[in-house]
């Protein structure tokens, strides 16, 4: 059985942009893939556990990691799968909250030369030029499709601000950027991410004329059929 069937066995994958094209680079070691970690809480939860697991069984397999660190995003806070907006932190949680992050995925994941690397999107969010990412980026995101996408949509009756509607856009940017820099070829992510991730192959597509590929993964759920995340009443934290 090949690394990608097990996944697959184990009712881990959800959804993919290009499944024969995914198989082939994660069977054959060759995908260079991340997975953003928000830090909204000073531990992560059984939920990112899952995603854990998933960067270990690939990089097990011959791939490369990245775990993102969403210093950058988590100044925004992603709408995905809420019905509310997320309380704003200030730089100094956000940073303890990194930290806290760090030490728990180095108890998973092999990080070092050739081996996995952390990143934190802050490095090149916060000195972004909100006018020239406005020239650069604007133009290839449809308003129309951004308002059709799951994540922006359950939020469309009690109201969504325009500070969330740029998730996507950061979203996106991240994975434009980390393909530029660190020949990132895939994003890997819970369910929930979907839309966000097509953004940023759409962006990497239309601004570079190149393919990179998005997988999703099976969401852990309460006997309530909700998220189990960090908000989720009963939350399991790995702390």
């Amino acid at each position: 059985m090949t690394c990608y069937e097990e996944l697959k066995a184990r009712g881990l994958i959800a959804q993919v942009t290009n499944e024969e094209e995914i198989s082939k680079m994660v069977n054959e070691g060759k995908a260079v893939f991340y997975i953003g970690f928000d830090p909204t809480a000073d531990s992560l939860h059984v939920g990112h556990f899952m995603a854990l697991c998933l960067m270990k069984r690939l990089q097990m397999a011959g791939n490369r990691p990245i775990a993102l660190i969403g210093g950058g995003t988590g100044m925004i806070g992603d709408p995905s799968g809420r019905t509310d907006m997320r309380s704003m932190m200030t730089p100094e949680t956000i940073q303890h909250n990194c930290d806290c992050f760090k030490k728990q995925m180095e108890r998973f994941i092999e990080f070092g030369e050739g081996k996995a690397m952390m990143i934190n999107n802050a490095d090149w969010l916060l000195k972004l030029n909100y006018v020239e990412v406005l020239r650069e980026v604007g133009a290839c995101f449809s308003v129309n499709n951004m308002l059709r996408a799951e994540c922006y949509k359950q939020r469309m009756e009690k109201g969504l601000s325009f500070l969330e509607f740029n998730y996507m856009i950061m979203q996106s940017y991240d994975f434009y950027y980390l393909f530029q820099h660190y020949g990132c070829n895939m994003q890997f992510g819970g369910d929930d991410q979907w839309s966000n991730m097509l953004g940023g192959t759409e962006l990497i597509r239309r601004k570079l004329g190149k393919d990179a590929h998005a997988m999703t993964i099976t969401l852990l759920l309460n006997s309530e059929g909700k998220k189990m995340g960090k908000t989720a009443k009963g939350a399991v934290w790995l702390d």
